[in-house]
């Protein structure tokens, strides 16, 4: 691919570059260390290293920021940022130039924020890269969200239990209503709601999405971006959507009043609408539906699922060994489970053994004692009984009373399972989600 190619919204890594982050790239410290070569003898493939190890390594973000006398990178594995390392001021200007020539932002604005995309090719793989740049202290501040194919993940493979599964299942192949996931940013909501999709896809069903901006890029569905600078909203979007006959909706995000009545007004008259909400957990739905001034009664009518979610890292199967709780570990696992049922709960506290990483992990998992992630989820249905309770507009502390009551495993439940399965540890459930004030 020549020059006039590459800065026209895509990048094409070298084979060259390919072959050796392949073999040279197996952790971050490798990476630091392959970088760092770069900056030493060819600034002008810097770009082009950074990007390929970075997709080698699975990374979900690379941030550029700028400092008084040089500049940083850092990037955000399984969720948690790593500083990579520092350049001067000549490559972080020739850095963000380039990027901004790729992602299509004008390069005489730095005093306002910008946002693009290009899409990186490596082999016969398309990657979408999400840029975002902000004025900061001493510069602008780049970060580019990797949004790779391979994460499009089945529903079966997002790490739900069983019981929640058969309950994701049969939703989800319901004629009509409303399915909401909600949780705070990078909690994983697009994946989940893109498996939904990939579940249900089939020739017999028109879907369509109204994204902001649109993620992946899904076969057989037809997918509409928002663009609010031209007056193209989600509730623009949705309202011309429901004319093109679909089955399903994908809506992906509800911002507004307007989004919110359209939404549940669709879900009531014969379809499946599919969206997400940022709140804390899947109780407080309702209320924030009602606080942008959804109607109570098309809110218990039109809504038929709640899922909350977070991620969790996984601890390394290499540098991990499982061992009997502590005392205090027994007693909380004990506590916070009490009012599971058995099936659910797991093994009697006497038999658990909860995962234990050795200090300082190893190369594997980059020294951190995790490797890769998975969800944690809490889901409610909204039946009859909800249905009612909801036309008295209780507050979120009582919704998620009645939604315990009804069956619900708490996110926090969610991970302590997680834990006497050995899949995680009582520091990165912490990390993640709060105790249950309720049991």
């Amino acid at each position: 691919m020549d020059d006039e190619k590459k800065i026209l919204g895509s990048i094409e890594i070298s084979e060259k570059i390919i072959e050796e982050t392949k073999k040279d790239i197996k952790n971050i410290a490798d990476f630091k260390k392959k970088i760092e070569e770069y900056l030493l003898q060819n600034v002008t493939e810097l770009l082009d290293v950074i990007l390929g190890g970075a997709v080698l390594l699975d990374v979900s973000d690379i941030h550029i920021e700028p400092e008084e006398n040089d500049a940083k990178l850092r990037i955000r594995l399984d969720g948690i940022l790593q500083d990579i390392v520092f350049f001067d001021r000549e490559t972080y200007h020739h850095l963000t130039s380039r990027l901004k020539l790729l992602s299509k932002l004008k390069l005489n604005i730095s005093d306002r924020p910008q946002d693009g995309r290009y899409t990186i090719k490596i082999g016969d793989v398309f990657i979408e890269v999400r840029t975002s740049s902000l004025p900061a202290e001493y510069g602008e501040s780049i970060v580019m969200k990797v949004l790779n194919p391979k994460n499009l993940i089945d529903l079966k493979d997002l790490g739900i239990r069983e019981d929640l599964y058969k309950t994701f299942q049969k939703e989800i192949t319901k004629p009509n209503g409303m399915i909401i996931v909600t949780g705070p940013t990078g909690s994983g909501k697009t994946t989940t709601l893109y498996a939904f999709l990939k579940q249900i896809q089939n020739s017999g069903i028109k879907i369509i999405t109204i994204e902001d901006p649109i993620e992946y890029h899904l076969k057989g569905i037809s997918q509409t971006q928002v663009s609010p600078e031209k007056g193209y909203t989600f509730a623009d979007g949705l309202r011309s959507v429901v004319r093109q006959d679909p089955n399903v909706i994908l809506v992906g995000e509800i911002r507004d009043l307007e989004t919110a009545k359209i939404a549940l007004q669709a879900a009531l008259t014969g379809h499946l609408v599919l969206s997400t909400l940022h709140t804390n957990d899947a109780a407080g739905t309702i209320p924030r539906l009602e606080d942008l001034g959804a109607d109570a009664s098309s809110i218990a009518s039109g809504l038929k699922m709640v899922v909350a979610q977070r991620l969790i890292r996984k601890v390394c199967k290499k540098c991990s060994t499982l061992i009997k709780p502590t005392e205090k570990e027994s007693e909380e696992i004990k506590r916070g489970l009490k009012n599971l049922p058995a099936s659910v709960r797991g093994p009697s506290s006497d038999k658990i053994k909860i995962a234990k990483i050795k200090s300082g992990g190893c190369k594997t998992c980059n020294f951190t004692g995790y490797k890769g992630r998975k969800g944690l989820f809490e889901a409610f249905l909204v039946d009859s009984e909800i249905e009612k309770f909801i036309l008295t507009s209780p507050p979120v502390s009582l919704i998620r009373e009645m939604a315990i009551k009804k069956g619900m495993k708490t996110i926090y439940q969610s991970g302590l399972i997680d834990i006497t399965e050995g899949i995680t540890t009582f520091e990165e459930v912490a990390r993640v989600v709060e105790e249950d004030s309720v049991n």
